[in-house]
């Protein structure tokens, strides 16, 4: 018997044999959870979506739309297929006419996963023009692309030459300009259709949030000393994908001298007795929400310093001044003059923005602070039903730790209201 024989032996052994004892099980799901994400009217929530985009199409005289980014094809289109995937291989696609149809581009092989979609009037197959599937025969196929769009733009906005689109590579793009069609950027409609939320959509943000709730429980639970950042990060990717969730956005759980300056990834570190840990969840969950909170514990086996306390009564202060600021009708700039000042010893390592939208990932607005608003602010007013995360980081130069907090709430006409039921003020106590 050859070794690739005996070892493909042992795998199928391996396979087919009982479960050891000492396998844990996977974990639970939320039964009462499910059950409330079940009662959520999807059409009508697909339907909002579209009608969206198509207004902010329609208030700047865009024919239709061609949506390849897979959070603007979700949106326009209700489909999920291979997102992740998607991101960096462009394949799957949708023409979306202003007044007109929808029209899918779908892989030949997967086109029954998103052929039942109440939105999509027509699934056809599609042309990818990358070069992983493309090879030498990139041009050719990015000119057969180019000639199906400008025949439906031809269809269907008439003489109106006016197409948006989130992402067209230089061969495309030439070959559209010389079909006479006008090329802009969806992205600004794209952002301002999906910043004010429905009923449905904030119902599925707040499931999102549930299974995170689910999640930091379970992370919360497990947080003992000799456990590693990687260990206690994958019982959010667990708890998400069971509960229907998708994937996370980033890696970000440190724990110890780790936390300081913020944005270390999760890594084998192992955490002791008296760390800090913190994480920003970054997750993407039922339906394709966003659930997007920060939290910060004391490993068990120490208790909190003087100092871990001064850092989270800081880091508080922030969070609960500048939710309290929230209403429809500011706007960005009056929110930022007016924000919680960050004492001078935290501004070099303070969180880059005071809040981001959320959606079904981080989305517009991103607000700067005051100070570096000539750099990179832009000014915008806040509405109702809009959901954002509030965000605080305090760590100053050369400290031993930090601590990163984050709320994400839904503005309503009386001011925010946090989606999440994992405490925030207070939490670090034991």
């Amino acid at each position: 018997m050859s070794d690739l024989t005996r070892h493909t032996s042992r795998i199928l052994a391996n396979a087919t044999a009982a479960p050891q004892a000492d396998v844990r099980p996977a974990a639970p799901v939320e039964a009462a959870l499910i059950g409330r994400m079940a009662a959520i009217d999807q059409d009508r929530l697909l339907r909002y979506r579209l009608a969206r985009l198509r207004a902010e199409l329609r208030r700047r005289d865009y024919a239709g739309a061609v949506l390849s980014d897979p959070m603007n094809l979700r949106y326009a289109t209700g489909t999920r297929n291979m997102a992740v995937w998607s991101m960096h291989a462009p394949g799957r696609y949708a023409f979306v006419a202003t007044e007109g149809p929808v029209i899918l581009f779908e892989y030949t092989s997967s086109r029954h996963v998103t052929a039942a979609s109440p939105l999509v009037d027509e699934v056809r197959p599609c042309t990818p023009w990358f070069y992983f599937l493309a090879g030498s025969r990139t041009e050719e196929k990015a000119h057969r692309w180019a000639d199906e769009i400008a025949d439906l733009l031809r269809q269907y906005g008439g003489n109106n030459r006016r197409l948006a689109v989130d992402r067209c590579d230089p061969l495309g793009t030439l070959r559209l300009l010389s079909h006479g069609v006008q090329l802009f950027d969806v992205q600004a409609a794209a952002e301002q259709a999906r910043m004010v939320k429905s009923a449905e959509e904030i119902a599925c943000l707040q499931a999102a949030m549930d299974v995170c709730d689910v999640a930091i429980d379970r992370m919360r639970a497990a947080l003992v000393p000799g456990i590693t950042e990687n260990q206690l990060w994958a019982l959010l990717h667990e708890t998400n994908i069971a509960h229907g969730g998708e994937w996370i956005e980033c890696r970000l759980l440190a724990s110890g001298p780790r936390t300081n300056p913020w944005f270390q990834e999760s890594g084998d570190r192992v955490i002791q007795p008296g760390d800090i840990v913190g994480f920003d969840t970054d997750m993407v969950g039922p339906f394709g929400y966003l659930a997007d909170i920060s939290r910060s514990y004391v490993c068990p086996g120490a208790k909190p310093t003087d100092r871990h306390r001064r850092l989270y009564d800081l880091a508080q202060l922030q969070i609960r001044h500048n939710m309290e600021l929230l209403r429809p009708g500011l706007s960005f700039r009056e929110f930022a003059e007016h924000c919680w000042p960050v004492p001078e010893a935290f501004v070099p390592n303070r969180y880059m923005m005071m809040l981001h939208g959320c959606g079904f990932v981080d989305e517009y607005p991103s607000v700067a602070y005051v100070a570096d608003w000539e750099d990179w602010g832009y000014d915008g007013m806040f509405e109702e039903n809009m959901v954002v995360s509030v965000e605080s980081y305090m760590g100053e130069v050369g400290g031993p730790d930090g601590i990163k907090l984050e709320q994400q709430v839904v503005i309503g006409a009386g001011g925010a209201r946090p989606l999440s039921r994992t405490p925030l003020f207070d939490a670090i106590l034991p």
